[in-house]
């Protein structure tokens, strides 16, 4: 499994990276979004983590990039991954295309769950992904 985690705080990637070691996954940084955005023109990844809050391009703009594809990159799942505890955050965040809406800090068991869900839903097949 190769991921993809669009966070502009290292201890945070360094956080999620220690996590998806332990499940076998490998993952790819990004400290921008538009890095992340070049990234996933460049490489093949099965899912991406994005941070809201970002200088630049925020999270929300990069989701509405990967959603605007024109090729099958986009229905990338997609996972934010965010700090900000918003009353309507989680609404507004599906609506722009993420799959699911994870809360700092973020349990390894959180994260493994909605992978899996994402995954589960987005395949033909009833095997257990991850």
């Amino acid at each position: 499994m190769n991921i993809l985690f669009i966070e502009d705080d290292a201890m945070n990637r360094r956080v999620v990276r220690d996590m998806l070691d332990v499940a076998g996954a490998t993952m790819a940084e990004a400290d921008r979004a538009e890095e992340g955005l070049r990234r996933i023109d460049e490489e093949d990844f099965d899912v991406v983590l994005v941070d809201l809050r970002m200088p630049g391009m925020d999270g929300l703009e990069a989701i509405g990039h990967i959603r605007a594809r024109e090729d099958a990159k986009r229905d990338l799942p997609l996972i934010v991954v965010t700090a900000d505890t918003a009353l309507d955050l989680r609404e507004r965040c599906i609506a722009a295309g993420a799959d699911e809406v994870l809360f700092k800090p973020v349990a390894m068991e959180a994260l493994f769950d909605a992978i899996g869900r994402i995954l589960a839903s987005k395949s033909d097949e009833d095997a257990i992904l991850f």
